[in-house]
């Protein structure tokens, strides 16, 4: 880990009482913890544009189970990319509706790729990918 290394920023009052106010929401323990996650965040996102970043991310998907040739066309595609595709898992939420977990890692581009590939297919209701860097 990292030495931690102090530094002051400026802020409008208003700013900062929002800021505040999200942290608090968010159940930060520390504004320092707030602003790590937020730089955490942004420069993930910028990674994501850069072929050469590993990434790493959850694709959550959730979909009608009995909608024909879904469940083939959601395995072909997780097969046709078991380079990317680490790992699934698989949850009944009712009778026609399931919810599907699939962690991904390689190259940000190709991961976004893939998760739109599968978000796209018809019967799917919900898909998000949520991205983080696979490098410190």
């Amino acid at each position: 880990m990292s030495e931690i290394v102090r530094f002051s920023v400026s802020l409008e009052d208003d700013l900062l009482e929002k800021f505040d106010r999200y942290c608090q929401e968010e159940k930060f323990a520390t504004r320092s913890e707030a602003v790590r996650q937020l730089i955490r965040d942004t420069l993930t996102r910028r990674a994501w544009a850069s072929e050469s970043r590993d990434a790493a991310g959850t694709l959550t998907l959730v979909y009608d189970h009995h909608r024909a040739q879904l469940r083939d066309q959601l395995l072909q595609l997780q097969h046709d990319h078991t380079d990317l595709v680490i790992s699934t898992l698989h949850a009944h939420l009712e009778h026609d509706l399931c919810l599907e977990v699939i962690v991904l890692r390689g190259p940000a581009p190709r991961l976004l790729e893939i998760a739109a590939q599968l978000r796209g297919l018809k019967g799917i209701y919900k898909g998000e990918l949520v991205m983080a860097s696979a490098q410190a």
